[in-house]
């Protein structure tokens, strides 16, 4: 098996395995137990439009993988990012500048996490799913496959004071599969949105939405909350 590529200053922990073509930038730290299956990009340093709000900034600082994470194969995660011990990353996922992954958070196959996003632990983010910079995904939340944020109404026909919004979804809150979010949602605790629903104002706690535009429907019931199913 080929050696990983490792730049200057990475901080491997013990019991660390890697897979085929992983390559490290440097300063990344890597946590005791973690395993880097194959064609892996970790610690990349962003390379952003001129234009880009972010531009000026200085670099980001190394990135950082707590104890037994596991990122899976051909996922890129770049300097900057936090990720929380036990979380996995699936294939494919691309893990932006300062992210930060709670504990035991999964992300699945083909996901984009934005950067400056936050998403606590214990999520369950499924297949091909895009979270847009600046939005909270707070713990236990679930979001179905192909489902997507945003946080730009003018659809960058806007000047350098333009506060970008991305979508807040607070504790145990489920959204499903295909769902689209607009900018600067929020889905407040134990909200449920729908399949396929275009969400375009916020969600009452509890709130089952759906539809296009999505519309309140009821409640979700008792024995349907998150402290049934621990």
């Amino acid at each position: 098996m080929a050696e990983p590529v490792l730049g200057e200053g990475v901080v491997v922990g013990e019991g660390v395995t890697f897979g085929e073509n992983v390559v490290v930038h440097a300063g990344t730290v890597i946590g005791d137990g973690c395993v880097i299956e194959d064609n892996v990009v970790l610690g990349k340093v962003p390379k952003l439009a001129r234009s880009s709000a972010a531009a000026g900034r200085p670099a980001p600082p190394a990135l950082q993988l707590g104890e037994r994470v596991t990122v899976c194969s051909g996922a890129v995660v770049f300097a900057g990012a936090r990720i929380g011990d036990r979380a996995i990353l699936g294939d494919q996922t691309y893990v932006r500048e300062r992210a930060e992954i709670g504990p035991d958070t999964v992300i699945g196959r083909g996901s984009c996490v934005d950067n400056d996003v936050r998403i606590g632990a214990r999520c369950k983010i499924q297949t091909m799913v895009y979270l847009t910079a600046h939005s909270l995904v707070e713990d236990d939340v679930f979001v179905g496959p192909c489902a997507m944020t945003t946080n730009d109404d003018t659809m960058s026909r806007h000047g350098p004071d333009y506060e970008l919004k991305g979508a807040t979804l607070r504790r145990a809150s489920r959204i499903g599969g295909g769902a689209v979010l607009t900018p600067g949602v929020v889905v407040n605790e134990e909200g449920f949105v729908a399949a396929g629903a275009l969400v375009t104002r916020d969600v009452p706690p509890r709130g089952v939405v759906l539809g296009v535009p999505a519309r309140v429907i009821r409640d979700v019931p008792d024995e349907d909350l998150l402290e049934n199913w621990r």
